[in-house]
């Protein structure tokens, strides 16, 4: 298995000695932390006008980490294109990989919180389409060596080469978010590579990655466990009560993302929003527990297809990161860890 990192810094605005900076820090230690102990990738997300902080600028903080990391990779999880100018995205993206050596993950997605549509005045009826115009600008910006002109239902632009070239070639990987079977499919058509939300339960994980490997297979090319990445929330119990108590904090977590999310007419239907306020569902999909119960899961995540794990620290807590590095990735990435053998690892 592969393990990379997920989530989002957190800088409330500041009142009096409050200094609002303090989240992104943490979080800057904490990936330089993570790289240090192994962890291959980190992935933040975008989000807008929460009152309480997450990331909106995620290039920009991004660049900051490659600048003070070697090896691991930056990824959005994900860029919402239907609020970006696609040819200003791209010139930044292609910056970040650029500077990074190479090191860009680019995380798209076209959005789902009722709120961020409403600030940025954009109809979530619009969304789709946006993301497929803004996607198709993007990537035609990075391959093409020539100028080019797009007129389109929601952007034009005349006679523009984007610069700096990305350093990948022909462009950084592009992950997309999807849940849904129609967008699982839309994925494989496009030959990207898929990011599932930490929200789902085992089971409808298990189903999502068998029909993406399913439609990837139908169109000739050969499936690789390493094009779909799993978002898993992780909380190293030090008992059942200390697992009860993260639980109900993550719940009261999702029920305030479900304020922010839900549309007025209550009809947001976006499939990460479809198991968020289940207690029992959130149970099975989070990595909450002891050692032994964690590497159970993660067991039962392997056999299911999941083979690319992004996880969400609960708060970015090193010492989560520390826990799970010691006692439970070296079982799950050893090559003679396999699946009859992991468990018995983890307990060292």
């Amino acid at each position: 298995m592969k393990f990379g990192i997920f989530g989002s810094a957190s800088a409330q605005r500041g009142h009096g000695d409050v200094d609002s900076a303090s989240g992104y820090r943490d979080h800057i230690e904490y990936v330089i932390e993570a790289e240090a102990l192994g962890f291959g990738s980190t992935f933040l997300v975008e989000h807008h006008f929460t009152g309480f902080g997450q990331v909106s600028a995620t290039l920009n903080l991004l660049t900051y980490i490659a600048a003070k990391t070697r090896t691991i990779r930056l990824g959005t999880a994900v860029t919402v294109l239907p609020w970006h100018n696609p040819v200003l995205l791209a010139e930044q993206a292609a910056t970040l990989d650029l500077l990074s050596g190479g090191r860009l993950d680019f995380g798209v997605g076209k959005g789902y919180r009722h709120i961020e549509f409403q600030g940025f005045c954009v109809p979530m009826e619009e969304a789709e389409e946006r993301f497929q115009e803004a996607l198709a600008v993007i990537t035609k910006a990075w391959l093409s060596e020539q100028r080019f002109s797009h007129h389109g239902k929601y952007w034009n632009f005349e006679n523009v080469i984007v610069e700096p070239p990305t350093a990948q070639k022909p462009h950084p990987p592009i992950w997309m978010g999807a849940g849904s079977p129609p967008s699982i499919r839309r994925v494989a058509e496009l030959g990207y590579n898929l990011l599932l939300d930490q929200f789902a339960p085992f089971d409808e994980i298990g189903a999502r990655i068998a029909l993406f490997r399913q439609e990837v297979e139908k169109r000739g090319r050969v499936y690789s466990p390493m094009q779909v990445a799993v978002a898993r929330a992780l909380h190293i119990a030090r008992d059942q009560a200390d697992k009860e108590a993260q639980l109900d904090l993550r719940m009261k977590g999702q029920e305030r993302m479900r304020k922010i999310s839900e549309r007025p007419d209550g009809g947001n239907k976006a499939s990460i929003m479809s198991f968020a306020d289940n207690r029992e569902a959130s149970e099975d999909a989070a990595l909450f527990g002891t050692v032994d119960e964690i590497a159970a899961k993660l067991e039962r995540l392997r056999v299911l297809g999941a083979e690319y794990l992004l996880l969400n620290g609960w708060g970015a807590s090193p010492a989560n990161l520390r826990g799970f590095a010691q006692h439970l990735m070296p079982a799950f990435t050893r090559e003679e860890a396999r699946p009859e053998t992991a468990v018995a690892l983890a307990r060292g």
